[in-house]
């Protein structure tokens, strides 16, 4: 650590504390993650090390770089480029979200970073407006902590016992699937799309089976006929209410109907049927959009 100094704590993550810092030779302003282990007395595991030595490969205009990894007894420290605004806070304090060129050009630029890490077979697990930070001065957004989630996994809460939100985690995950892949991202960015498109949550449930309630009100309750093997999940409950679907237009109701269509296809419920992030970024929703 001895060529980075930490200039103050600006966050806490998922994992640990972020610090704003700088390296000492460069004057370069970073950050720093320091990540907590569950297993403190036994180390980092090398598993983890291996996972987030790939990531040092994966580089992208909108994918926040890993710079280095400095290794401590107890602790990693990630080092990233450092951007000082992410979605939520600006979605927060800005009147840009009125505009839907912003709206698509941010989108635009989540899907291509997606598309980079799903081609390096790297899954993220837990997008949300917090991990997608922006650059202000050109309006470049780049994905952060892409993953982290499977050199770490996802507690349920913080190392601060702050609760991680649900308000973007997949059906089939919550469902309990031990399997899955790609497509749960795509349906965290379409829950985010809606809340730049409506300045408000798309499905924000306070527990598991909230969550789920919350998503089949409005997709509808799933059974075996509109996804195929859903009731072996291990979570499924063959008694759960049966809501029917309602049209999206009534939940967004200001977004164009390319824009809806888009939507719809990233919140298929069945995962096999959802659209995966090359196909999102050829969609007609973006034909007008000036790609820089």
């Amino acid at each position: 650590m001895e060529q980075y100094e930490k200039v103050e704590k600006i966050g806490e993550g998922t994992y640990g504390v972020v610090y704003k810092g700088k390296h000492r030779h460069t004057n370069e302003t970073i950050a720093l993650k320091k990540i907590r282990l569950e297993q403190e007395d036994e180390g980092v595991p090398s598993t983890a090390i291996r996972e987030i030595s790939l990531l040092k490969e994966m580089q992208h205009r909108n994918i926040v770089r890993l710079q280095d990894v400095v290794h401590k007894e107890k602790c990693i420290y990630l080092v990233f480029e450092y951007l000082d605004l992410d979605l939520k806070k600006h979605m927060d304090s800005s009147p840009d979200f009125k505009n839907h060129r912003i709206v698509k050009s941010f989108l635009y630029q989540i899907l291509r970073g997606i598309a980079y890490c799903h081609s390096h077979r790297v899954l993220h697990r837990d997008l949300k407006p917090q991990n997608l930070l922006i650059d202000r001065r050109t309006n470049s957004l780049k994905l952060a902590d892409f993953g982290l989630a499977r050199a770490f996994g996802i507690p349920v809460r913080t190392f601060t016992h702050e609760v991680v939100t649900l308000w973007y985690r997949a059906p089939e995950i919550l469902l309990g699937a031990r399997h899955y892949s790609t497509p749960v991202d795509m349906w965290s960015v379409g829950c985010i799309f809606a809340e730049m498109v409506n300045q408000k949550p798309l499905f924000p449930g306070d527990s598991e089976i909230d969550e789920l309630f919350k998503i089949f009100s409005i997709m509808g309750t799933p059974n075996e006929e509109t996804w195929p093997g859903v009731a072996s999940l291990p979570d499924y409950i063959s008694t759960f209410p049966k809501w029917p679907s309602v049209d999206l237009a009534t939940v967004v109701p200001t977004l164009d109907s390319s824009g809806l269509d888009l939507l719809s296809k990233m919140l298929r419920l069945d995962p096999s049927k959802r659209i995966n992030a090359r196909a999102a970024l050829e969609h007609e929703y973006f034909k007008d959009l000036e790609v820089a």
